[in-house]
Order: C-alpha cells, then structure tokens, then sequence
C-alpha cells in the first residue's frame, strides 16, 4: 500500500512537471480494495485491474519503475508506452490491460471465467469498478451473465462515495451489494479501509470460485480523496466527509496494527522511498519508443494457446497458487 502510494505521489510530481502526457488519476485513500484482493489471487488467475488499483500490478510482479516509464510514454514502460498512462497491464504476469468504459472489465472478467469455466481449470478471474460503473447497462449484463453461468469471477465494488462529481445517493436507490441477491450469488460489504478485512472477504470468495461455488460481489466501503483527475479539485465533497474518512486512512490504521505486533514501520518507509529512488531514476532514462514500433502489438496475431512459443501462463504451470 506504501509503495502505491509513494508511487503515485511520485507520479504526480511528473505530471506536473510536464513529464507525464494527458491526465492523471489516482487511487490515493483506497489503497487497500486494490492490495488486499490482489493478494488473494493465486498464479494462475486473471486480474482485470482499474486505473485506481496501482497496488495490484505490483503485487503480480510490476516493477514501480516500469509504471513510471509507461506514464511518461517511455519504452521501459508496462507496454512501451503505448496506450496512455493507464491502459496498461503486463499479460505475462495474468493481467488484462484495463478499457476506459467502465465497467466493460467486469464483462472482460465474466469472458475469461467462461473460458476457465469450460476448461474445468480452478481458475478465477477478477475485477474492480467503482460504485458510478453500477449505474451503467454493462454492469448488469455481467452480474446476469455470472448469475446465470455461475461464473468463477471475483467483483470488487470500491464504494469510494462519488462517480466523479456525483454522490451514492444519486446514483443507485438500493445499495449495490443486495443486488446481487437479485443475480444469484452473494454479496458482501467489508470495510474498504482494512487491508485485512478486505484481503480475507477476497480470499474466501475466490476459494468459493475456484470450486464451483459461483460468483461473489464484494462491496468495498473506502473514499477517493483525490478528484476524479488530476484536473478536478473535488470542491463538491463536503469538508467534514473529507476529515471523517482521513481519520480512517488505510496506511495509517495498518501502521499502527504492525506497530503494536512489534514491526518497524520506519524501515518499511525507508526500504520503500530508496526503491522508488532507484525505480525513478530507473524510468527518467529510459527511451522514447521508436516510432516504427507504433504498429506492433495493435493487433492478435496468434491464439496464445495455440500459436508459436510458450503460453502467457504457461511458466506457472504446477507452481502453488
């Protein structure tokens, strides 16, 4: 969650120093909905991961460095700085690159459970969408199509209070978590500030997943306390509603959890500030990409199943989830 955070900050300063192209965005006071279910997720499982949850493509294997370098557009990056600063995902490490109208992941997420589910794999897959992305059709049509297939997906509603300007209250009259009822399967509400508590909802679903239990909806209470964008200075959230979820900020409570089982919190602050020292410096020098390289990897040209060279999965084959 530290190295989320500390990474993004440091992101922004790039932003501003006119380093990063376009707008930027953040997960910054959901730190937590992004790592905890992350951890939950075995080799073998896909991730659809959200432009908010940083956490979980370092938790695959991203390294801070390889973020950095894909938001300025270098080629060291996610991609090769190709698809703008948050469309990215490394496919080797069981990632699926995020599409922008959310929440068309969640039915990405619904395809590839299809595919685990006809195989008979014990895989799962997993998203995340925020509570404005259940307003919108594409929502529903996975929560049916999971429902009716009984699907081995994993959906994490990070509840984080606004659809950009809009409130809970103008988005939904029914709390998105009792739908699911509606759809087939269960739906729980964990506190999204409690890295633990999200991590255990996120394991036991998953475990439900892989032996045919169905789908599950995790509703995850946590606030964006950063606007939508970097562009927006969220003058639209009440002060009191900011101070109430800064005094349950993810990293603090968890700081003080490890403090009092005796771990040093300062070291973890130290360790994480030389790496993402040496993973700027890491990202600053690397390359623009070559322009020739605009047209490679737009398309598919083989089934990675089926296609020359080792599969994208293939390397975790046997290995414990």
């Amino acid at each position: 969650m530290l190295l989320m955070r500390a990474t993004e900050e440091r992101a922004l300063s790039l932003y501003r120093q006119g380093k990063v192209p376009g707008s930027f965005y953040d997960g910054r006071g959901q730190e937590a909905t992004a790592v905890g279910p992350a951890f939950a997720l075995g080799p073998r499982d896909r991730a659809c991961i959200l432009h908010r949850d940083l956490g979980a493509h370092f938790i695959r294997g991203v390294t801070p460095g390889r973020v950095l370098a894909q938001m300025m557009g270098r080629a060291g990056g996610v991609t090769g700085g190709k698809d703008a600063n948050m469309h990215f995902a490394d496919q080797r490490l069981g990632c699926v690159q995020m599409v922008s109208m959310l929440p068309d992941m969640a039915l990405v997420a619904c395809g590839l459970a299809i595919a685990f589910q006809m195989r008979r794999e014990p895989r799962v897959a997993h998203t995340w969408f925020g509570d404005g992305a259940t307003a919108n059709g594409q929502w529903h049509e996975a929560m049916n199509v999971a429902g009716v297939r009984q699907l081995p997906v994993v959906f994490v509603l990070e509840n984080n209070q606004w659809a950009y300007s809009t409130p809970n209250e103008r988005e939904f009259a029914v709390d998105p978590m009792e739908r699911a009822a509606g759809y087939g399967f269960p739906g729980v509400t964990v506190d999204g500030n409690d890295v633990e508590a999200v991590f255990e909802a996120s394991a036991e679903a998953c475990e439900r997943a892989r032996s045919g239990g169905g789908p599950t909806l995790i509703e995850a209470e946590t606030m964006r306390m950063h606007g939508h964008g970097a562009h927006d200075d969220m003058s639209y959230v009440p002060k009191r509603m900011f101070e109430e979820w800064e005094a349950r900020d993810p990293i603090r409570r968890y700081e003080e959890r490890l403090r009092e089982d005796g771990v040093d919190v300062e070291e973890i602050r130290t360790s994480v500030k030389q790496e993402l020292d040496r993973e700027t410096e890491w990202a600053l020098a690397q390359p623009p990409p070559e322009p020739t390289a605009a047209t490679e990897g737009v398309f598919g040209e083989a089934d990675p199943e089926l296609g020359d060279g080792e599969a994208p999965w293939s390397r975790w084959e046997g290995e414990d989830a």
